[in-house]
């Protein structure tokens, strides 16, 4: 009898121990959900070519943080040296940035920082709603001038706060010329990072520089150095460099791909971009995993369908966006096309921009066929 209760004893002992085992944890995890890794969204292209605008397609969306051209910072601070020498502390500013530690900024700014201290803050519709600031509604499409005027005397600490609440982080930055540089970012586990490649026509990007010449005359001493931005073939030297950036970059991302840069690089030309916004928007969205919502459709067609001439740099208000990105054709004298077309022709050639041979042909030859090369 004794021996009969102890196996029972045994019995409900070992049945127990299976329970606790296999059914406990389960229960206590059914009350814990996982949070999703964010998404990372690198907004790769140069000055003057429909960056900002690009940018604020993610910035407007509410599941996005964003930050336009942090590297600012470093390229300021460390302006003596050359784009190559600063592209290892870009990245990690960049690396730094999509994991929500703000502190990397220490090293550009002084330690009495506010929120309003980082370049062009107010473009980032994240730092224009709560936790950032209290002043929005999280889903509002907010403006820069409105943001700036409202949101500015926030501590710097409400930048990682913020960043920290949203599923995606993207950044727009012009201050990459490799994209072998962000090869360890891309196999980095901590980020999941998908880069969209922004390019312009180099005819309409020089057009847009000349009118921004002393907006960027730092920038340019950076990247050709400051004698070679003298002279008459100074912007020429520039735009050279630029030009090869982006073939370089195109022939990495799209035709000699690392198994880890699958589905990972996206070519979007800024003309596609006027031409169909909608399009094109919905497929950088579906690139980056995020939803175009019905509010963000609309603003899109707005901002894409206005009156304005966007003259100023890093203007981003509403415009005739086709024409606006199609002035250099009446504006660009012909001596000065054929220069572009000679420091930029390979670029032209692998990205789909067709030659002007002449200055009646650019009178008078059609949009489409200035990219029936390689139309989309």
């Amino acid at each position: 009898m004794v021996k009969s209760r102890r196996v029972q004893v045994l019995l409900i002992l070992v049945v127990l121990s299976f329970l606790l085992i296999h059914f406990l944890p389960c229960s206590n995890n059914a009350h814990v959900e996982e949070k999703p890794s964010p998404i990372h969204i690198l907004i790769l292209s140069s000055w003057r070519s429909g960056s900002s605008f690009t940018g604020q397609i993610f910035s407007q969306h509410p599941s996005v943080f964003y930050l336009m051209e942090p590297a600012w910072h470093v390229w300021v601070k460390m302006y003596q040296n050359s784009a190559k020498v600063l592209h290892m502390a870009v990245r990690d500013l960049v690396r730094s940035v999509f994991l929500c530690d703000m502190s990397v900024f220490d090293a550009y700014m002084s330690s009495q920082k506010k929120k309003s201290d980082l370049f062009q803050w107010e473009t980032s519709r994240a730092l224009c709603s709560p936790p950032a600031c209290d002043s929005f509604s999280r889903s509002d499409i907010i403006t820069a001038g409105n943001c700036k005027t409202i949101c500015g005397k926030y501590p710097f600490s409400k930048v990682e706060e913020a960043c920290k609440t949203y599923s995606h982080v993207a950044i727009k930055e012009v201050r990459f010329f490799d994209l072998k540089v962000l090869y360890p970012l891309l196999t980095d586990p901590s980020l999941n990072l998908k880069i969209i490649h922004l390019v312009r026509d180099p005819r309409a990007v020089f057009r847009s520089r000349e009118n921004t010449m002393a907006d960027l005359k730092r920038d340019s001493n950076i990247v050709v150095g400051s004698q070679r931005t003298k002279g008459e073939m100074g912007p020429y030297n520039t735009m050279q460099v630029i030009c090869k950036s982006h073939v370089e970059i195109y022939k990495a991302g799209s035709q000699a791909i690392p198994s880890f840069l699958k589905d990972r690089y996206l070519l979007v030309r800024y003309e596609d971009i006027v031409r169909d916004p909608l399009a094109r928007a919905a497929q950088m969205y579906r690139f980056a995993e995020l939803h175009f919502t019905p509010e963000l459709q609309k603003w899109v067609h707005n901002i894409t369908h206005g009156k304005g001439h966007g003259a100023q740099a890093f203007d981003i208000g509403s415009r005739d966006a086709l024409r606006v990105s199609q002035a250099w054709r009446k504006t660009l004298p012909f001596q000065k096309i054929e220069k572009v077309q000679s420091v930029c022709k390979d670029a032209m050639d692998l990205l789909g921009y067709r030659l002007v041979q002449s200055e009646e042909e650019q009178k008078n030859m059609s949009l489409d066929l200035l990219f029936a090369q390689n139309s989309s």
